[in-house]
């Protein structure tokens, strides 16, 4: 059954959904020159790039009909794993969280406090907003720094529109989206106004989501339900609550939420050399429900927790580039971008039957500095540049009794005084082209990482002997790789390529309690995690109108920081908020090593048929002496398939999603995999058919439908603690009113 599915997969193509229609007249041709931005900071045509890179554009994003960013990754086949409604961690090539770096208009969002787990952050950004998300894969760190172990994922959002004339350059567009599964709203509109030299576009998303309803038949690939929302906790009052039973098991109460995004960019062309961007991003959220934590069973009780959310996440972004293009003997174009962000994010629980809620909140501040230049030199391309980040930390709790309004003191989450954490680097990487078929690419990095925590209140916690924390750390990277193009549509590359990720506050300063009777205290000897990826690619076009690509790769994965026993002032055990509690820390203990490949297919059949289809394979095990061991993070087999039609006013398609089964052998036990979510033979397989359809009305309309899971499947992604959506019907109206 699992055979003949996976084959019908990849008869038929990849996954899509419907773009906005327009009138098909003639085939756009293949090409291996599409610009990619990520590579470099800068243009380049993928061509001329050893890694692996997938580019989705704007028409993509809009057929995708995604939510979430999260769901638009998800869509084009990147494995995303999921705590809540509100989120979605994504994996590339076994690596996830503080492990791949995400970009956001070249500013870097990965801060001090991302941890190893399972990060959700990538829900405060705005798929509405976007023009193109590029997804490198393997180690980046050569440009992208510290993190950048797995790939980048580097979101572009909308530029303005300058006018090309005397008249002023105006556009309205709005969206509006209806879908079925969460009864979920979203509202977008962007407003464009242009001149010669100056541009103005206004971006505003509202979202507002339901409980969300799963699937509800069962899995063809598994014989029993799993994953149903049997009992959530109501508070009745006086510090008491009650486990209620869920008339409608399938519906997953405790993951509605809301969010908007605000975004501003502005553009000055000074002159025909010269330009100057202004980007400003703000984005909120409610309460999000922590779900899969709603869900925990208690000792003695049907659930643990009475509550538990993430308060509400907001995320600020103002961002100056300087664009500079009149060369000189030293560089051909300059850009010098200057960034801040700041950030907050909270934690609120409260055990079932408790009148106590912990809070704890962190402030994050981050400023960065990127100076780039790109010079030409006859038959060798250098790019170079300076690379500097500083983050700021500010983490408080309490707890509160809900009955009485009293506050008391709570051990924070992070060290309670100056955490700060910087990063300078300089890098350079070179393309030379050796001749019209052989090029090489190389590039080095090196540079200084310094942290430093301080702990202000050492008694609430336990009586430590030391009130500071600090690491300094010198830092460097590099990459080597050939790219044999024999004619314009055929490319070869090979390429070796280092990563690194240097323990951030999160991983060093941590006095935390982990679960009751164990507590993590710092390890100051905790070194960088580093990679070495082997990696060789194979791109051909055929006939203009088909594409086949193929990579496969190895990492070496090294000085891997796991949390294992340690001992505090030679004591393996200590009193932690009154309850003696085993001693453990982050400690580089492990080696490990990842393969994997992936398939590509696209094709174009006459006018008005597209296929794709497409395969991901990833395997780790932690290296040991007798057997090697499962590696945490590490998605199951994924493939997906489509085939779309266009016709004058009318776009369609049809999609398969598959996932093989992760096997309970294969998990790390009691780590990131989450098995307490899984059934008891791990995660089942699972398969989703889906639909798109979209009609351009008019030149100002456009209608767009679709349905998710249209057999309304129950199933789970591998190492999530909540179930997929169920069948999802999806409509939206879009309006370009100007």
């Amino acid at each position: 059954m699992k055979k003949i599915i996976l084959t019908i997969i990849l008869s038929i193509g990849g996954i899509g959904a419907g773009v906005q229609a327009q009138k098909i007249d003639s085939i756009d041709p293949l090409t291996l020159n599409e610009v990619v931005i990520s590579a470099n900071r800068d243009e380049d045509i993928a061509k001329n790039v050893a890694q692996s890179i997938k580019t989705i554009r704007a028409k993509e994003i809009q057929r995708s009909q995604s939510h979430t960013t999260a769901d638009l990754l998800s869509s084009q086949g990147v494995f995303v794993q999921r705590s809540q409604l509100g989120g979605g961690s994504p994996v590339l090539r076994g690596f996830e969280a503080s492990r791949i770096m995400l970009v956001l208009d070249g500013v870097r969002m990965n801060n001090l406090i991302y941890r190893a787990g399972h990060l959700q952050d990538i829900v405060k950004t705005d798929p509405n907003s976007l023009e193109a998300v590029e997804i490198m894969y393997g180690p980046s760190s050569t440009i992208y720094g510290s993190d950048a172990l797995g790939g980048v994922i580097h979101m572009q959002t909308k530029d303005p529109k300058l006018s090309s004339d005397d008249s002023a350059n105006t556009s309205l567009g709005i969206l509006a989206r209806y879908e079925s599964a969460a009864k979920a709203w979203t509202t977008h509109a962007e407003f464009n106004y242009g001149k010669r030299k100056f541009a103005s576009l206004t971006s505003f998303s509202y979202s507002k989501y339901n409980d969300l309803m799963g699937g509800k038949n069962q899995n063809p690939f598994y014989d029993t339900s799993y994953g149903t929302r049997n009992y959530y906790s109501e508070y009745l009052g006086g510090g008491r609550d009650s486990a209620i039973l869920n008339d409608n098991p399938y519906l997953q109460i405790g993951t509605g939420y809301s969010q908007y995004d605000i975004h501003q960019k502005f553009v000055y062309m000074q002159n025909s050399f010269l330009s100057h961007n202004l980007n400003l991003q703000y984005s909120n959220t409610t309460d999000v429900p922590r779900y899969d934590r709603l869900t925990d069973p208690g000792s003695g009780t049907l659930l643990k927790s009475g509550e538990w959310y993430y308060g509400p996440q907001s995320r600020a972004l103002g961002a100056y580039d300087l664009n500079f293009y009149k060369g000189n003997s030293w560089f051909d174009v300059m850009r010098l971008s200057l960034n801040y962000q700041q950030l907050q994010e909270s934690r609120h629980n409260r055990n079932f039957n408790s009148s106590n809620r912990n809070s704890r909140t962190e402030d994050v501040n981050l400023g960065g500095l990127v100076l780039h230049f790109n010079k030409k030199i006859r038959a060798h391309q250098i790019r170079y540049g300076i690379d500097a980040q500083m983050d700021r930390l500010k983490s408080s709790a309490f707890k509160k009794n809900i009955v009485t309004d009293v506050e008391s003191k709570l051990d924070t989450r992070y060290p309670d005084g100056t955490n700060r954490m910087d990063q300078i680097s300089l890098y350079i990487t070179h393309n030379w082209k050796i001749n019209n078929y052989l090029s090489l690419v190389d590039g080095l990095r090196g540079g200084y990482t310094k942290l430093h925590s301080t702990l202000k209140d050492t008694a609430l916690l336990f009586h430590l002997p030391y009130s500071d924390i600090e690491q300094n750390t010198p830092t460097y990277s590099g990459n080597l790789g050939l790219i044999h193009t024999p004619d314009n549509d055929t490319k070869f590359s090979l390429s070796v390529s280092t990563g690194y990720r240097v323990p951030n506050v999160d991983d060093l300063s941590k006095i935390f309690a982990s679960s009751r009777g164990n507590v993590i205290v710092p390890n100051k000897d905790l070194k960088p995690e580093s990679t070495i990826n082997y990696e060789f690619s194979f791109t051909k076009i055929i006939h203009s109108h088909s594409q086949f690509d193929a990579s496969i790769y190895y990492t070496d994965y090294r000085n891997i920081a796991v949390v294992d026993k340690f001992t505090f002032n030679g004591q393996d055990s200590i009193l932690y908020d009154g309850t003696w509690s085993q001693v453990l820390a982050n400690q580089n203990k492990e080696k490990a090593f990842i393969y994997g490949c992936n398939v590509q297919w696209k094709s174009k059949w006459g006018k008005h048929f597209t296929g794709t289809a497409g395969v991901n394979y990833t395997y780790g095990r932690i290296k040991a002496e007798n057997e090697n061991s499962p590696l945490d993070h590490i998605p199951p087999l994924m493939a997906r398939g489509s085939m779309q039609y266009q016709f004058g006013k009318m776009d369609g398609e049809i999609f398969l999603i598959y996932c093989a089964a992760k096997r309970l052998k294969d998990y790390y036990l009691n780590g990131e995999d989450n098995e307490q979510y899984a059934t008891p033979d791990g995660m089942p397989a699972w398969m989703t058919l889906n639909l798109r359809l979209s009609y351009l009305l008019s030149k100002q309309f456009t209608i767009q439908c679709g349905v998710d899971n249209l057999f309304d499947t129950q199933y789970r992604v591998f190492a999530s603690g909540i179930n997929a959506p169920g069948r999802n019907l999806i409509l939206a109206l879009r309006a370009n009113l100007l």
